[in-house]
């Protein structure tokens, strides 16, 4: 492998640094190794303009005024949607672009029960019991807005986009250190009704594929969840799967074309 940081004095790079026509060029060119990077501080280039799209894409399209071209790119989210929880641990979905919301039942004892963890409410707000004290009022300590995450919903991914009416979708949730989901039919269920996965470890991923939820543990085992329809209780039963590399990191999973793939950070150290 060439070494880049020699054989170019600093003089020239930051000429070349100057003559940088967009961002893109200029990250590319400080990536490359410490000197390089050194030579280009940060400069401020022209916004990417974001171009009228589809309420229903899962893609956004942003437009570079230096380099006259166009950009499409996921929307970091779930169909588009944002899921945002309050301090109640109310929960709404935001599409960030069109301003429309939507409301999905509140979290509850029973959510936070399936990560073990004993909650109740306190002059309006999520208290957390110790685990063998729950008796004991004074040594329940309230629950910060930045903690929900860790007590009820991890993560919410929805099979589609909602409706106009705030329907025609469902919700899953994942659970902090549980091999336990949760779900709602959106606009139609008051309440999450939880879901076992028979996984042996906690469920760290979700991903809609296919028609139905797949819940994926931390080790990389799946369990398949049966369409969730209009009346009757869905099933999850595990599945034969291949586990992911042991070096790979930074996981996640996604869906692509009917087809899941595995996404990670392969590192190499260099000696």
């Amino acid at each position: 492998m060439p070494d880049w940081s020699s054989g170019l004095p600093s003089e020239l790079l930051e000429v070349i640094g100057k003559r940088l026509a967009s961002g893109t060029d200029a990250a590319s060119f400080r990536s490359v190794c410490s000197p390089w990077r050194d030579a280009v501080p940060f400069q401020a280039f022209a916004p990417l303009l974001l171009l009228p799209f589809g309420p229903d894409s899962e893609r956004v399209a942003l437009y570079s005024v230096d380099e006259e071209r166009t950009f499409s790119l996921p929307c970091g989210a779930s169909c588009g949607w944002l899921a945002l929880m309050d301090g109640s641990a109310a929960v709404t979905l935001l599409n960030p672009f069109t301003g429309a919301r939507v409301e999905l039942p509140p979290a509850d004892e029973d959510v936070a029960a399936a990560s073990s963890m004993n909650v109740s409410k306190k002059d309006g707000r999520w208290v957390l019991h110790p685990e063998d004290d729950y008796g004991n009022a004074a040594a329940a300590s309230a629950i910060e807005l930045d903690e929900m995450r860790q007590v009820f919903f991890y993560e919410i991914v929805l099979s589609a986009p909602p409706d106009a009416d705030g329907r025609g979708c469902v919700a899953m949730a994942v659970l902090p250190s549980s091999t336990e989901v949760a779900f709602c039919r959106v606009g139609v269920d008051s309440a999450w009704t939880l879901l076992e996965t028979y996984l042996e470890c906690s469920v760290d991923f979700v991903v809609h594929c296919q028609g139905r939820f797949l819940a994926i543990d931390c080790t990389g085992e799946i369990s398949s969840c049966s369409s969730i329809a209009a009346h009757g209780r869905p099933t999850a039963t595990p599945m034969p799967s291949l586990s992911p590399p042991e070096d790979l990191r930074h996981r996640s999973y996604l869906e692509l074309n009917g087809e899941l793939y595995v996404v990670g950070a392969m590192v190499n150290v260099l000696r």
